[in-house]
């Protein structure tokens, strides 16, 4: 049950995020903003990485694990990219739910390549976050 606890601090945090950054890109250019942004997640993840000694743990990460990791981060990019130049010109109460339909797609993308359970409870859930998206910024 910690996956949750976690899950719920992330979402909080995103939260935060998306409130923090329509407030700070304002006035600046949001490739610029990304990349200041993503200085101090790096920074952030690093000291992480030695606060708790897992820094040993690099000779150990496979190929393929390098090659889906630089993949993910390339998304990131893509996605930060992408999200504060939204934010940038539209209202964050628009552009966070849209955002959020990364999880209906995550969902499809998980059945489909990681062979993830599909049930009607899911769909249905799916069904009811593309709903209120539609809602909200329609």
């Amino acid at each position: 049950m910690m996956w949750f606890v976690y899950a719920l601090l992330s979402a909080v945090f995103a939260a935060l995020t998306s409130i923090l950054a329509k407030i700070g890109i304002d006035g600046v250019d949001s490739n610029l903003a990304t990349a200041l942004r993503t200085v101090v997640v790096v920074i952030m993840a690093w000291g992480m990485v030695f606060l708790t000694n897992a820094q040993h743990g690099i000779l150990e990460v496979t190929k393929k694990s390098w090659i889906f990791l630089i993949l993910s981060g390339l998304a990131t990019g893509a996605s930060w990219l992408c999200y504060y130049r939204a934010l940038q010109v539209g209202d964050a109460s628009k552009v966070v739910p849209v955002d959020k339909l990364s999880v209906v797609i995550t969902f499809v993308l998980a059945v489909f390549f990681l062979h993830e359970q599909f049930t009607v409870k899911s769909v249905i859930g799916c069904l009811l976050i593309t709903a209120g998206t539609l809602l909200m910024v329609l």
